[in-house]
């Protein structure tokens, strides 16, 4: 399909062009006036008992409590468990393959492909299954900027999953509900189970998206968070292409002069902690696009890990866990509803969400301008790369492709080795198409606005995992603020011998001594080795893009 140029041919894409691909969603105004329960009708779905359509925080909050589906904490949160699943199945993630996508997306072990008909087989047992049942069901948008804005029907089988979608997604007006006609639905039902041998998924479990009808299946898992990511996945593969906006994963804030940061990390790295600065604005925690004016926000809400969370140390997420926040697989102390951060007795992923309204700096619209700076957020738990470093403009491009982070093996007795853990432009399993789509975009648009690129290690420091210290957070944040501030534009570096980012020798409000990491390991030979190791990895993992990227890139492989 010819790619579309500008914002007004996105918008006449999916609101004008006649909606020949997706005969869900060819109803007329007057039907979509009659929501949800005319709609749903149209999508075949017809019961009896209640649909909840647009309800509030405390209205999903009560009834989930009566349902005994959740209980309040004692700030007054719902507090609820997703049941087998407390993280995404990533294996069990398809997307259809048919004429829309089969030369377009980037087919792998995470974009795994379903033929048409058994998504459509799925989605009629869904319907069925839903048929009815007393359903929830919200009408929201994705994309703070209206020129690229997609409107979302969302229809769930529990009140709490309508919560999740009610902070995460942007929420319409009264006046805008009027008229409401989705460009996408999302239909979840955590109770409903495939089955394997007949649908042709890999377990019970499954989420399937479908470009050509517009619709993503959630079934077999209560985990929320599918839900929000089916929709990244959905834009990562719209944005580019068709509004030649450069869809990332990432988090990012704002100055108060207007300078825009993004912070580019895989999960526990400090993405949204770090983008929750109580001296700049928030524009988000997560998914971002980049067009030719500057960054916008494609949700409405965060969905922060609140493993360990304190208010000392994560004040702004801390204190948005009050009525109306979402949390989840947390256990609390004995005999209280106060909820025990440390415990790991469901899962180290635990997580809240929450509106942006709910952080005191949040940015309304979560529109930014073109980014000054980008940091890239590893927590090495090797302890082999530096706190803080500038990137060339080939590196930069190396390390986004590369997308490494290193995490502890495991919470099992005895285990104490880190693993290497290599993720696409810091996004691989939400990645549509070739991650040389979005890394070539994301150099073009570094270039042409002159953006400095910095790592940032989160990790370890005088060692790994076991041996070595966690990187003190007040350090990590005065090193950003002193990249964001210009305080490091004259001081002096040196090149990592391995690696080759250069590596500041001072920066204020952080020991010299910690800066450059092999300073901080009492066996230096020992440090040299295991820097050596790392760069292996690295450059066994590019083998797989080498072919695809130019020399610049390929030159700023590791030195071993």
């Amino acid at each position: 399909m010819k790619g579309l140029a500008c914002p007004a041919d996105f918008v006449y894409f999916f609101e004008i062009l006649p909606l020949w691909l997706n005969k869900t969603l060819a109803m007329s105004v007057n039907i979509m006036l009659e929501a949800p329960v005319g709609a749903l009708a149209e999508l075949g779905l017809q019961t009896n008992e209640p649909i909840h359509y647009q309800l509030s925080p405390s209205e999903l909050s009560e009834q989930t409590a009566k349902r005994n589906e959740g209980v309040l904490n004692d700030t007054g949160a719902l507090v609820i468990k997703t049941g087998k699943f407390t993280g995404r199945s990533p294996k069990d993630k398809f997307t259809v393959k048919d004429e829309l996508t089969a030369d377009t997306v980037h087919w792998n072990n995470f974009n795994i492909p379903m033929e048409e008909k058994y998504f459509l087989q799925l989605k009629e047992k869904m319907i069925k299954y839903l048929s009815g049942k007393e359903l929830w069901v919200r009408d929201c948008y994705a994309c703070a900027d209206e020129n690229y804005r997609l409107s979302l029907r969302v229809i769930n089988e529990n009140p709490w999953s309508n919560l999740f979608c009610y902070n995460m997604f942007i929420r319409p007006t009264e006046k805008q509900l009027e008229n409401f006609a989705p460009h996408w639905h999302i239909i979840q039902a955590p109770g409903f189970k495939a089955n394997p041998a007949e649908d042709h998924t890999a377990s019970e479990n499954f989420a399937v998206l479908s470009f050509k009808h517009k619709t993503i299946l959630i079934g077999g898992t209560g985990y929320t968070g599918e839900m929000k990511k089916g929709i990244f996945t959905m834009l990562n593969f719209v944005l580019p292409q068709r509004a030649n906006v450069l869809s990332m994963h990432c988090s990012a804030n704002m100055g108060k002069a207007g300078d825009t940061a993004i912070f580019f990390g895989l999960s526990g790295t400090g993405k949204t902690t770090l983008s929750a600065d109580p001296n700049r604005l928030l524009i988000g925690d997560d998914e971002h696009g980049w067009n030719d004016e500057g960054v916008f926000n494609f949700e409405g809400g965060c969905y922060a890990k609140t493993i360990d969370l304190s208010e000392e140390k994560e004040p702004e997420i801390y204190n948005a866990i009050r009525p109306g926040a979402l949390v989840e697989n947390v256990t609390f102390f004995p005999g209280s509803n106060k909820i025990d951060f440390s415990s790991k007795a469901i899962t180290e992923n635990t997580r809240v969400s929450y509106p942006l309204s709910f952080i005191s700096n949040a940015l309304e619209p979560s529109i930014g301008k073109i980014p000054k700076n980008i940091f890239f957020l590893t927590a090495d738990a090797y302890g082999i790369l530096p706190p803080v470093s500038k990137l060339t403009a080939g590196q930069a491009m190396y390390q986004f492709i590369s997308g490494y982070t290193a995490k502890v093996a495991g919470t099992e007795a005895g285990v104490k080795e880190p693993q290497s853990t290599f993720s696409a432009c810091f996004g691989a399993p939400f990645l549509p198409l070739h991650p040389g789509k979005y890394a070539e975009m994301l150099g073009e648009k570094m270039k042409a606005h002159d953006v400095n690129v910095w790592m940032i290690n989160t990790g370890w420091s005088g060692g790994p995992y076991g041996v070595g210290q966690r990187m003190k957070l007040a350090y990590t944040r005065a090193m950003i603020t002193a990249a964001l501030e210009g305080k490091l534009d004259n001081v002096s570096f040196e090149a990592h011998p391995v690696f080759g980012m250069m590596m500041p020798t001072e920066c204020p409000g952080v020991p010299a001594e910690v800066l450059n990491p092999r300073n901080t390991w009492a066996d230096k030979t020992r440090y040299d080795e295991k820097a050596k190791q790392l760069g292996a990895e690295f450059i066994k993992n590019f083998e797989k893009y080498a072919s695809g990227v130019n020399e610049e890139i390929l030159a700023a492989a590791p030195k071993i």
